[in-house]
């Protein structure tokens, strides 16, 4: 089993900042790709950002330019660093680990950017 943890998340008004972490533990041999999803009440849960164990990053059209994924290989944790916070990025964010044969979700945590 792999878990991940993220953290990071809060209360910021638009035009702000916010660096979310995720930390995996556990089996982590079986994820080589680390990534963010993002999901409102009643809405499905939205590609954000992904990074490759070799450092690829891959990113939704609505963050690029503002969100920044990166990965620190030693620490087995992913980051994402948003700036220029819209309200409509209010939303719990998910951190995603997934291999050739399966996946892992953190518990997710909340970003609220009040206008």
């Amino acid at each position: 089993q792999v878990q991940l943890v993220e953290s990071g998340g809060g209360l910021v008004h638009t035009g702000g900042s916010l660096r979310l972490s995720c930390a995996a533990s556990g089996s982590i041999f079986r994820i080589n790709v680390m990534g963010w999803y993002r999901q409102v009440p009643g809405k499905q849960r939205d590609f954000i950002a992904s990074i490759t164990s070799g450092g690829t990053t891959n990113y939704a059209d609505s963050v690029k330019g503002r969100f920044t994924i990166s990965r620190d290989n030693a620490k087995n944790t992913v980051y994402l660093e948003m700036s220029n916070l819209e309200p409509e990025d209010t939303a719990v964010y998910y951190c995603k680990g997934w291999g050739p044969y399966t996946s892992y979700w953190g518990q997710g945590t909340q970003v609220t950017v009040s206008s």
